[in-house]
């Protein structure tokens, strides 16, 4: 893989298609993954470790791991919401797990059917699971820090509760933590703020990416205000399809074309190819013909003698 200086985490195939009623065939998310990854994604969310009857879009997932196990250079990411999800990740091999925490104890009941205390129990569980494997073998483990901007259950969420839940996931042995703007409801002071508040507490090494959504509009200044303060790697779905089908209202993923459109504008190195990324958007679209996409790039083009920064 190229060198990058922002890392894109695509998440389409998992955030963005368990929010939509189709589901896509085993066979169209292997060739989708596949593309993406030939368009220079070097880690993709390829589904979550579920309940089939939860999320029947997701419900190939361990296959669909081993499948993206193969491809050289690919970190294979999952979402895992307790132990169950987090052993069956590890038997089918993924690179990475990420399990939420959220900081709305209200979406946290709503989403997982936990209070803190439970997920919290549940993060020591893994813990203990990937400790128990040789380290060569044992999955990063992020938590995730979900509706720590506020909450469409909830209204406001706490900055203060915020810093003691990623102090607590930390405590329960993750490697890392992340913020999510589940709802769409950040702005970039918050997000500056936010960052600051928990690099300080956690480390900055602790603190290394974000998952935004575009509900109001504010996704992309988002990203800015959090490429600005420090952060590597921002998570995106192609044609912004996604949200979290547990919160009302929670549509509107950052849609990956743009994203890639505004970091290598400024001169940022994402490693993704724009020709091959957009082949990869006509996959998708032929797999899921009646899914709107979104994206201003797509349409419109790339400028006239444009020069992406990994040239």
């Amino acid at each position: 893989m190229a060198r990058v200086d922002i890392e894109i985490s695509e998440v389409g195939p998992r955030d963005g298609l368990q929010s939509i009623p189709q589901i896509m065939s085993t066979a169209h998310k292997k060739q989708w993954i596949s593309a993406l990854a030939a368009a220079g994604f070097g880690e993709i969310e390829v589904g979550s470790f579920v309940p089939a009857k939860i999320l029947p879009q997701l419900a190939d997932t361990a296959e669909i791991v081993r499948f993206a196990r193969e491809i050289p250079g690919l970190t294979v990411a999952v979402l895992v919401p307790n132990l169950r999800g987090a052993t069956d990740a590890v038997a089918a091999g993924a690179h990475k797990l990420t399990i939420p925490l959220s900081v709305s104890e209200t979406h946290s009941l709503k989403n997982l059917r936990r209070t803190h205390a439970q997920v919290l129990d549940e993060v020591r569980g893994v813990v203990d699971l990937l400790r128990s494997l040789p380290q060569e073998q044992r999955p990063h483990l992020e938590g995730s820090l979900s509706t720590c901007f506020g909450c469409t259950l909830e209204g406001a969420v706490s900055e203060d509760l915020v810093v003691r839940m990623a102090e607590a996931l930390i405590d329960a042995g993750c490697d890392e933590v992340g913020l999510s703007d589940t709802t769409g409801y950040g702005n970039p002071v918050q997000v500056r703020q936010m960052i600051s508040r928990v690099q300080e507490a956690v480390g900055r090494d602790r603190l290394t990416g974000i998952h935004l959504h575009n509900t109001r509009g504010q996704g992309l200044a988002n990203v800015l205000a959090a490429v600005e303060a420090g952060l590597t790697t921002v998570d995106a779905s192609m044609g912004g399809i996604g949200g979290c089908p547990f919160a009302p209202g929670a549509s509107g993923n950052i849609v990956t074309e743009d994203l890639v459109f505004l970091l290598e504008a400024m001169g940022l190195r994402t490693g993704v190819d724009f020709e091959k990324m957009l082949a990869a958007r006509e996959l998708l679209q032929e797999a899921l013909p009646e899914v709107p996409l979104y994206g201003f790039t797509p349409d419109a083009g790339l400028p006239k003698g444009f020069q992406a920064a990994g040239l």
